[in-house]
Formats: structure tokens, C-alpha cells, sequence
């Protein structure tokens, strides 16, 4: 019997699983646990162990930092309040944000902080969605003024010392002029960051609040939050940056004592929360559903569609292009995808073996969580090392090459 009645092979599911544990053999991933699913049917792999010298074995239900992943879930906060016209796509964040009203911007992006002109617009909520609100994270900017002076405010969420509570944030990033017009270009990670900010105080409730009863709790992923308690921590491995040279395995965050082992005072959408393998699914199959789960409509369907198709103009996308394709030594291939939705890469062209419309996103912890409507496919990829070396993309590439042959 070659065919599985799921639409995968089983021969191509046997080499999935092979090609997976060879990295794990490899010794540079201790451990993995990869969802797919197709139609009716889910496959499970659980490989390897929760430490780099051995330990409790990975498992189904192991609790990951879903890094930059965090992105595609957290973003539906908004739509939910797009949908109930409690925001609208165009108006100004001002009356909510008053921090970031009466912009100035860079003459430069890479020029003095003080040598700025006024903002042409007022920052609208779009630009939140799109990642184009004039200011982010620029891998081609390090070491201009204001890269630096980001870093320094603690405005983003991979530095030792954690980002301060959302007022205080607010704050620090109402001092500093963008580096681009308001929709004018696609910066990475604060404007996710800042969405959090903008739902929470729209809805008066926290962010995570919000979330838990708009979204997880519906879709049931009792598992995902912005920290693990307590009696759950021994589900949550130690994440790992290796050193770039040796390869020798740095212990970046430790589950017990380490950032996700209490509530941190700021719920960043950019990059905060924790998960699973099945709670991730739950909510990629409510996008492949359009919005629906069961019988109960947790967005809709034309949210479901801004999210999920490109929403920006070759010039807006530029930065991000050149960024992955040019600078594949230190993006080491992530991100060519061609387009960015809100909240989630799109890609609109066949650079792959993915098809055109599929979407999601990668993490800088070793995630990769993607939804393909034109096959029906969701696939979730969870591993615990960082991307300061390429094997954790590499494990991603060969996940996803290997998912695609494994179709009928």
C-alpha cells in the first residue's frame, strides 16, 4: 500500500521522519516535534531529546518559544477588532497611541537622529498591520544611530535584559524619529510589537487577556500564553544559541528561572508567545477554514483573506527582498517569499517547492509554522536552537522540501 488516505504517501512521510532524525543525528538539533496535516488526517513526529546532552525525550505536547511565530497568531487580535468596527483600517493611531502623534523622520535612514524632517501623514492602523509604519528592524541599518538607539531602549524582544511594561516602551519609542515615512517601506518586528500595545489599550483588557478569550480559548490552545506556569515548566526546553564559531551549545534561556518561566511585563505579538504543536494547528486549519472552527466563527472570512494575501507594493517590500536574497549568509535563505500579508509572510512566487499562496512564518528559536490553501496543508516544525548558525534553517528548508514530496 503506497498511498496513505490522508493525500500523503507513505513512502514520502517515511523519508520526512528519516531526513528529520538525521539532523537530530547530527547532534546540532537535540530535539523536534514536526506537525502536518492534509485534509483529515494529522501526522505526528516526536524525535530526540527536550537537552543537547540527553534528558526527557521531546514529546507531543512539548511547550516551545514560538519566537517571530508568534507574528501570524497574535496579529488575529486585531482583525477581531477590525471586524466589530472597533478599529478601522485607515484611521490614525494617534487617539490611542498620542505617543507616536506629530512624527518627525529621518532625513536618512542611517543619519543623525536630529536631522529629521515632519512626518507627511499621521501613522494610520494599516500601517501597523503591514509592518510599514516608518520604523523596525533593519539588518542592513546595524550600527546606523537610530539601530542603536533601538537596541539600547530595549524596544526589541532578543536582547539579555527582557523590554519594559507598554507604557514605559511607549514612551522610549515616542523619543525616536522613524527612519521611513508611514507607509512608505516594510520594517521588521516593532510594529507587531506595538499592535499588542494598540489592543490592549482599545480594549482595555491586556493583550494576552484578549487573545485568551477572542481566540485561544475557542480554538482551544490551552497550552499557548506569554509565559508557562509553573507545574507545566518541565514541558518547555532550554533554548540554545549555539556559538557562531565553535558550534558549542550556549544555553540562551532556561525554562526553570528564565523569561518564560513568569508573566513579563510586556506581551509582545512580535515575538512573546509559547505553544504547541496542536495548539499552532488549531489555529493554521481555522485560516485554511477562513476563519472558522467547528461551528463557531473566531474571524472572518475577508479578514481571514487581508491576513493571508500580499498586501504590499514591490517598493514597500524591497528592503525585505534584498535582505533574503542577497544576504542569504545571514538570513541563511529565510524570507524569500516574495510577499507579507499582516502578521505572516505570502508567497507570491515559485522560488520553492511550496506553492504560490502559502503563508506563515519562520522563528528565530528554530520554528516554522505555514498554511497552504491551494494543497490544504498545514505544517508546524518546532525545535529549540536559535539562528545565530544555519542548522536550524537548514532542518526548516529540508522539513518543507520533504513535506511537499510527501503529497499525493
Amino acid at each position: 500500500m503506497e498511498k496513505g488516505n490522508s493525500g500523503f504517501s507513505k513512502s514520502g512521510l517515511h523519508r520526512m521522519r528519516e531526513v528529520l532524525a538525521r539532523h537530530v543525528d547530527s547532534g546540532k538539533i537535540p530535539g523536534l516535534v514536526a506537525l502536518v496535516s492534509r485534509g483529515d488526517e494529522t501526522h505526528v513526529e516526536a524525535i530526540g531529546t527536550m537537552r543537547h546532552d540527553g534528558g526527557a525525550p521531546m514529546r507531543r505536547d512539548t511547550i516551545f518559544r514560538m519566537a517571530s511565530t508568534s507574528k501570524p497568531v497574535a496579529v488575529a487580535a486585531a482583525m477581531v477588532l477590525l471586524d466589530e468596527c472597533r478599529l478601522r483600517l485607515d484611521d490614525p493611531v494617534d487617539p490611542w497611541l498620542p505617543e507616536l502623534a506629530d512624527r518627525r523622520v529621518l532625513k536618512r535612514s542611517d543619519g543623525p537622529l536630529d536631522d529629521t524632517v515632519p512626518a507627511r501623514r499621521p501613522i494610520i492602523v494599516r500601517d501597523l498591520l503591514t509592518s510599514t509604519f516608518g520604523l523596525g528592524m533593519d539588518m542592513t541599518s546595524l550600527g546606523s544611530p537610530i539601530m542603536n538607539a533601538i537596541f539600547e531602549q530595549g524596544l526589541t524582544p532578543n536582547l539579555p535584559e527582557p523590554m519594559p511594561e507598554p507604557d514605559e516602551w511607549m514612551r522610549r519609542l515616542g523619543a525616536l524619529p522613524l527612519m521611513h515615512q508611514p507607509g512608505e517601506r516594510w520594517q521588521y518586528q516593532i510594529s507587531n510589537d506595538l499592535l499588542g500595545v494598540l489592543v490592549a489599550r482599545v480594549t482595555g483588557q491586556s493583550f494576552e487577556t484578549f487573545l485568551r478569550e477572542r481566540v485561544f480559548d475557542p480554538l482551544g490552545m490551552k497550552d499557548t500564553g506569554f509565559h508557562v506556569p509553573a507545574d507545566q515548566i518541565d514541558r518547555l526546553p532550554p533554548l540554545y544559541a549555539p556559538d557562531p564559531q565553535s558550534g558549542e551549545f550556549l544555553v540562551w534561556d532556561e525554562a526553570e528561572g528564565g523569561r518564560h518561566s513568569r508573566p513579563p511585563a510586556f506581551q509582545g505579538g512580535g515575538g512573546g508567545l509559547v505553544s504547541t504543536a496542536d495548539d499552532y494547528h488549531a489555529y493554521f486549519r481555522m485560516l485554511l477554514n477562513g476563519g472558522m472552527h467547528g461551528g463557531e466563527r473566531i474571524l472572518s472570512r475577508p479578514a481571514v483573506e487581508l491576513m493571508t494575501t500580499n498586501r504590499l507594493t514591490p517598493e514597500q517590500n524591497a528592503a525585505r527582498n534584498a535582505m533574503a536574497a542577497n544576504n542569504v549568509h545571514v538570513s541563511f535563505g529565510q524570507g524569500q517569499h516574495g510577499g507579507w500579508g499582516m502578521g505572516m509572510a505570502v508567497r507570491t512566487y515559485r522560488g520553492d517547492y511550496a506553492s504560490i499562496g502559502q503563508f506563515g512564518w519562520d522563528g528565530g528559536s528554530g520554528t516554522s509554522t505555514y498554511a497552504d490553501p491551494d494543497k490544504q496543508l498545514t505544517g508546524i516544525l518546532l525545535a529549540q536552537v536559535g539562528m545565530s548558525v544555519p542548522d536550524p534553517a537548514r532542518l526548516i528548508h529540508d522539513f518543507w522540501t520533504t513535506l511537499y514530496q510527501a503529497i499525493d
